[in-house]
């Protein structure tokens, strides 16, 4: 049985998130609530596999326990704060979520988790399976992850309008109208968004569903979307238009 453990202060966010745990069929064998209990803890117990880790706790920041003890642990970062991400995957983290914390966006991560330790020794067929399950769970991105000065901050893909490339970058535009350079292009977007949220509508833009503010005829049988969070309009290809059209219903 692998090891698990939960730092995390606030006891109803721990219990929680034991829940949510054991739901998924994992079970959580220690739950810490400070830094020092922390240190106390680790500096007695034997190999740990995975830890499930808040980031401010009440008596300082989480990252000082392995200033501390030499912990080698895969991490899940489980926090409310974005701005600790750079240095926590510094650490060996599998995933950082963001609080409240979503059941599938856990489930996910603790399939990260499985893969890395998915024996060198296993049936072909057994392993074929176990990678086509979670490739049909978990082939769509939920969050985008930016840069942000020296931060990295992440935003889901429903708070995400639209997707456009320009001069050879790709950008991403919240539905607040902020816009972020990121590293995928839109050929390898397509095969990350969810094709019920998202659409190609031409070469430079994907766009998402929920962003529609309004659709405007446009010359030569084009359509013009106008996107919430978005300044300037973005035309739907012609070639594109009868596919548009059955999308959005």
């Amino acid at each position: 049985m692998k090891t698990l453990v939960i730092i995390e202060d606030e006891k109803p966010a721990a219990r929680r998130l034991e829940r949510i745990i054991n739901d998924l069929g994992y079970e959580v064998q220690q739950k810490l609530h400070s830094v020092e209990e922390s240190i106390d803890w680790f500096q007695h117990q034997p190999k740990v596999d995975l830890i499930f880790l808040d980031i401010q706790l009440s008596d300082g920041l989480s990252f000082e326990i392995f200033e501390k003890v030499k912990v080698e642990a895969d991490i899940i970062f489980t926090t409310a704060y974005d701005e600790y991400a750079l240095k926590a995957f510094k650490l060996n983290s599998i995933d950082y979520l963001l609080k409240p914390i979503d059941v599938e966006e856990l489930s996910h991560a603790l399939q990260k988790f499985e893969k890395r330790h998915i024996p060198k020794l296993i049936d072909p067929e057994a392993l074929k399976n176990l990678m086509q399950e979670q490739t049909s769970t978990s082939s769509f991105k939920t969050r985008f992850s930016v840069k942000v000065g020296d931060h990295i901050k992440t935003y889901p893909i429903d708070e995400i309008a639209c997707f456009y490339s320009e001069y050879k970058a790709t950008s991403l535009v919240t539905f607040e109208g902020k816009s972020y350079v990121i590293d995928d292009s839109l050929n390898t977007l397509e095969q990350q968004l969810p094709t019920t949220d998202f659409f190609r509508i031409n070469r430079s833009h994907f766009i998402n569903y929920k962003a529609i503010q309004d659709l405007v005829s446009y010359s030569s049988s084009r359509i013009k979307v106008n996107l919430k969070g978005v300044k300037e309009p973005a035309i739907v290809s012609r070639e594109r238009v009868s596919d548009f059209k059955k999308w959005i219903g």
